[in-house]
């Protein structure tokens, strides 16, 4: 093994890729992350409405470097970076040297300036998130089994998702699902089919990142399933009451934020140019500017596709972008010519609509319906770690598409973001 070190921030699909492509490339890895675990974030939001366990979608990433005898793990949060020095700053005062550093310290929920939001409206980035989301979204229907003023009843069978991206989206469908289908025969106090489900999206369709015509057909979809979009007009209050859309206020006890992101400190830390998502401006070949041996790649990233458009900040593209500067690393090491300037190949956009739609744009091909469903859940179920995630995904599925009934459905996560009232 030789002594070249080189220092990766963030387990996530891009920093998991990166040390993949760099297997055999006779350098030392140090791989640090906050969490011990991978997480494909594709699927959290099934985490988060009773769909699948925790356990499904995420794999200890120690496990899965055990047998690269070239490849140290790390739990730890880094706090700085001295460019100069090339070291990297732990919080627990630990200090590593590098000669080549990877960013990929993905991103985080953005609150365009209203973070006091943020304990009532969760986003959904990790498995806490999810976890928090659902057993808010299983206590309120406890709650208003046993809720005898009506109002109040009516605010806890209101659940509002703020942005009508793909997470927004797919929240809505399934929540809109479970209310709608799977809980009504289990409650004697309420009638779960009356739940309202809000979306609401400032901009004037939701999917706005896919066609037109794939927007309005989500858009039925959704409203097929029962649930109210708003579009057009922000969310101008979040409180433990409801939200205020433009002058109209909607009594929610349950509110998720999926509106949008910013990016780690990666920017500040090493004292560049940022884009107003907080995201490094990187040169053609990731590298930060001016720091050659620093690459930034992922949700960390601002990169630019040839027609000027930004890359989308989704697993493939972070994939891409962890093998493309594994390969830099290696031409450098072996003296070879660098590979030519990053190039992003979109591979489709997908979303679902609840448990029986769903819409894949490939760009001149578009799909929609039940057939683009499957598309979606065998894609899925390919990029997901090892066969027993693969068998136990499918089997999930499998089971509520027979049934009707989510297999985890269970609270077991003690309230920590907002006092049980």
């Amino acid at each position: 093994m030789g002594d070249h070190h080189v220092v990766v921030v963030g387990g996530g699909f891009g920093g998991l890729q990166l040390v993949n492509g760099l297997k055999g490339a006779g350098v030392k890895i140090t791989l640090v992350d906050r969490r011990n675990h991978h997480l494909f974030q594709p699927l959290l939001y099934q985490v988060a409405t009773t769909i699948l366990a925790t356990s499904e979608i995420a794999w200890p990433i120690r496990r899965l470097y055990a047998d690269r005898p070239d490849v140290t793990v790390l739990l730890g949060e880094v706090t700085d970076v001295d460019s100069g020095a090339k070291t990297v700053s732990l919080r627990n005062g630990m200090t590593l040297g590098y000669d080549t550093l990877v960013l990929a310290t993905g991103a985080t929920h953005a609150y365009f300036g209203r973070d006091e939001w943020e304990p009532v409206a969760p986003g959904l980035k990790t498995l806490e998130d999810a976890t928090t989301i659902r057993r808010r979204v299983l206590l309120a229907f406890e709650k208003a089994e046993m809720e005898a003023d009506p109002a109040v009843r009516d605010a806890l069978l209101t659940f509002t998702i703020v942005g009508a991206g793909p997470t927004g989206v797919e929240l809505a469908g399934i929540i809109a699902e479970l209310a709608h289908f799977t809980l009504p025969k289990e409650f004697r106090n309420i009638d779960t089919r009356k739940t309202r489900v809000v979306l609401v999206e400032a901009g004037p369709r939701v999917l706005p990142a896919f066609a037109e015509e794939l927007s309005a057909y989500a858009q039925k979809a959704l409203e097929k399933l029962g649930v109210e979009i708003h579009l057009g007009k922000p969310v101008t209050e979040c409180s433990a009451d409801g939200v205020r859309i433009g002058e109209t206020f909607i009594a929610s006890r349950t509110i998720v934020w999926a509106a949008g992101v910013t990016a780690s400190p990666a920017a500040r830390w090493l004292d560049v140019q940022a884009d107003r998502a907080g995201r490094v401006v990187v040169e053609k070949d990731l590298s930060a500017p001016g720091l050659p041996d620093v690459f930034v790649i992922g949700d960390t990233a601002s990169v630019m596709r040839e027609d000027g458009k930004p890359v989308p900040g989704i697993a493939p593209a972070a994939k891409q972008q962890g093998g493309y500067v594994a390969k830099v690393i290696r031409a450098r090491l072996s003296g070879k010519p660098a590979p030519a300037p990053f190039r992003y190949r979109h591979q489709g956009s997908l979303a679902t609509i609840g448990q029986s739609a769903a819409i894949i744009d490939f760009g001149r091909i578009k799909l929609k319906g039940w057939i683009a469903w499957w598309i979606w859940g065998l894609a899925h179920i390919y990029f997901l770690i090892g066969t027993r995630s693969r068998f136990a995904v499918a089997w999930s599925w499998l089971w509520i598409y027979l049934s009707g009934q989510h297999s985890a459905r269970l609270i077991t996560q003690r309230e920590t973001m907002r006092e049980e009232g």
